[in-house]
């Protein structure tokens, strides 16, 4: 594993994560909801930062490892999934979302393993509409952890109607990816 700056980022991240999901569990006479709200979207934005940041400078600094590669992606979903199990567990997301949303991620990092081992996985790399679906995912979860009226605009609406945006990009990038490694899979299963 190479140590240089984006993959400690992406580290970081990941240790992010534990820290994330423990501002739920504070009592809630230690830290109040509007606290663990603002707490949370402030840890979850952060991460979303790095996340941005860590393959930038991965470019400017010439820093791209094949671990790093790896390793990134992995943090990306265990950091929204984190996210999206505690705002199912508050009420704040509907559980055919998730379920979405967390099933077209596993889908999709086993048909890109898969891919990997047949020599394919140019064919299913990271799309347009795969970085369409995260930005809507990532500020949806942002808003919907926010909680609190923005510029007298509720939060909690904007981030539920980017969610189900956000659910219908990921059912959409999944039927892309499929598509594309199909021919592949075809020509698999006809050895």
């Amino acid at each position: 594993m190479p140590i240089n700056i984006p993959n400690l980022l992406t580290w970081f991240r990941i240790m992010l994560i534990p820290v994330f999901i423990a501002v739920f569990y504070v009592p809630d006479e230690t830290l109040s909801l509007h606290h663990k709200h603002m707490l949370s979207f402030a840890i979850f934005w952060f991460a979303s930062i790095t996340d941005w940041l860590d393959g930038y400078l991965a470019r400017v600094l010439n820093q791209g490892s094949a671990f790093g590669a790896f390793l990134d992606p992995v943090a990306d979903k265990l950091m929204v999934v984190a996210a999206l199990v505690i705002l199912l567990n508050l009420g704040y997301v509907d559980a055919i979302i998730a379920f979405i949303i967390i099933g077209r991620e596993l889908t999709i990092s086993a048909l890109r393993e898969w891919m990997a081992q047949l020599g394919g996985s140019k064919s299913v790399a990271v799309s347009m509409i795969g970085k369409v679906k995260t930005v809507f995912q990532m500020l949806a979860i942002q808003f919907l952890l926010f909680q609190e009226p923005l510029f007298g605009i509720s939060t909690r609406w904007v981030g539920t109607l980017l969610i189900y945006l956000a659910a219908i990009l990921t059912l959409w990038s999944m039927v892309y990816y499929l598509m594309l490694a199909a021919p592949q899979i075809k020509s698999q299963n006809r050895n």
